[in-house]
């Protein structure tokens, strides 16, 4: 049964949070709001509300493993996974605007974020530093997209779709109503069957709270930027997966890991600090080269990429590091 509940508490996290992006990007659209902005703010959020709603239950419910496994497990298959699968099927071209300057505050993001983990428990003060950088980097963005001209709200919606495949947007007032309160609804209830029975799970196997943050639970919250980037190759706009996993990665450090630390003091695993922490930073640097020199992730990186998440989730549970993780515990 803890299976089926954790299959169920993905699934209902999942539909939550598409209806919820759904009806804030048609909300947003109505107001005529650009739709560069709405992707940096409205889709960026409502794609990392599963990261959130995970890890701020498991951070009040004492499995504050999880909170941290599931940022650093998802970075990690954000890049691997999420790119690596799309460029199987088309390469991946890595010439967006902002690319470059995009890439630096993710990497900038990552290394502020493994010192921080080094000097302690994640308290307020740590997720204060980590949140008012992203409200930085939002009005940082909002002053670059000031300058561009407002498309009408067709145009809008159009340019969300191609953008960052939302797609089936709600028009009627009630149904925005419908869409964004069944996510909001949604959401906390799927959270809580997921950290429930997954700390169940991780005690049935022996293993911590933070390997199974890491591996199936940063695996199921990932799944919304798996989802957009590869309906995105299958319509020849792969261009979509680099953004869509910066952004995503920049706001689980910043916004989702800062207000999860804002609500509960987050220990960090001794393992997490000698292994994954350095695995994600390494992930994110291998993006590097791409972005300079305005590259494609064609299918061998691809296949490289896959490669490494696979071995990645293999080397979570080797018996040796699990002797690690439940000495430190």
């Amino acid at each position: 049964m803890v299976y089926l509940g954790l299959l169920a508490g993905f699934v209902i996290l999942l539909v939550s949070g598409d209806l919820l992006v759904r009806g804030s990007v048609s909300l947003a659209v109505k107001f005529g709001v650009p739709a560069i902005v709405i992707g940096l703010t409205v889709v960026a959020f409502g794609t990392s509300a599963p990261e959130l709603v995970v890890s701020v239950r498991a951070a009040t419910t004492g499995a504050t493993g999880i909170a941290i496994g599931n940022i650093v497990g998802s970075n990690i298959a954000n890049v691997l996974l999420v790119l690596g699968l799309p460029a199987l099927i088309r390469p991946t071209e890595c010439d967006q605007p902002f690319i470059g300057r995009n890439t630096l505050y993710v990497v900038g993001a990552s290394i502020l974020f493994v010192l921080l983990c080094f000097m302690g428990p994640l308290t307020v003060w740590h997720g204060s530093i980590l949140f008012t950088l992203i409200v930085l980097f939002l009005l940082e963005s909002g002053r670059r997209t000031a300058k561009e001209s407002r498309a009408s709200r067709a145009r809008a919606e159009e340019e969300v779709e191609e953008i960052d495949g939302v797609a089936g947007l709600p028009h009627t007032g009630s149904m925005i109503g419908v869409f964004i309160g069944a996510g909001i609804l949604g959401l906390p209830f799927g959270a809580a069957l997921i950290v429930t029975n997954a700390t169940v799970i991780a005690a049935e196997f022996g293993v911590s709270d933070a390997t199974i943050g890491l591996t199936i639970i940063a695996l199921g919250t990932s799944l919304p930027e798996l989802a957009t980037t590869m309906s995105a190759a299958f319509r020849g706009h792969c261009a979509i997966a680099i953004g869509n996993v910066l952004g995503s990665n920049l706001f689980n450090i910043l916004a989702i890991m800062g207000l999860t630390a804002m609500v509960a003091p987050i220990p960090v695993p001794d393992v997490v600090l000698q292994y994954d922490l350095w695995i994600m930073l390494a992930a994110t640097l291998a993006l590097v080269p791409f972005v300079i020199r305005r590259g494609t992730i064609s299918r061998l990186p691809a296949c490289g990429f896959l490669f490494a998440y696979g071995a990645y989730i293999f080397f979570v549970f080797v018996p040796g590091r699990e002797m690690i993780e439940l000495v430190s515990n």
